[in-house]
């Protein structure tokens, strides 16, 4: 499964996960990813894909078993809807069953970003899934041939 959540309040001056980057410094080193897709858990993807390609008026970009992708074209990031044949809908506002959702980031090599994403606070839970610094699961995805390259340490 792929999982994803991160990210810094604007303006924030506190420090990351107790003992993590200050998050001034964080904005201001280079980029370590970019946003892929937001992935949404569900028991049938390609039911939820349609419906939600219907609603906002966006063509499903990629389909496979498990996984479909919904965006403006097959170049571009969008939703994503992932097979989890276990996945109870969320009880908002109870808490009984949290929303479930996540990011995926991309990045040019993973390995080294998930040592840079440890470095902000994060932990390895299993090869490219870790935890922000509050415990929420996310992926570090490699970027696709489609997407344009991540800017350079220094560039923006």
């Amino acid at each position: 499964m792929r999982w994803v959540h991160t990210g810094f309040e604007s303006g924030s001056r506190n420090r990351v996960g107790g003992g993590g980057v200050d998050a001034d410094r964080a904005r201001g080193s280079h980029v370590i990813g970019r946003l892929h897709h937001v992935v949404l858990d569900c028991p049938d993807p390609e039911a939820v894909a349609a419906f939600y390609s219907a609603l906002l008026g966006l063509p499903v970009t990629y389909r496979s078993e498990d996984w479909v992708v919904v965006s403006v074209d097959d170049r571009t990031s969008g939703l994503a809807f992932q097979l989890a044949p276990d996945q109870r809908p969320a009880t908002w506002p109870a808490p009984d069953v949290p929303q479930q959702l996540h990011l995926d980031v991309m990045v040019e090599d993973v390995p080294a970003a998930v040592t840079a994403a440890v470095a902000l606070g994060a932990r390895v839970l299993d090869g490219d899934v870790l935890a922000d610094p509050a415990g929420h699961p996310f992926c570090l995805v490699r970027r696709p041939g489609w997407a344009p390259p991540l800017p350079e340490p220094g560039e923006r």
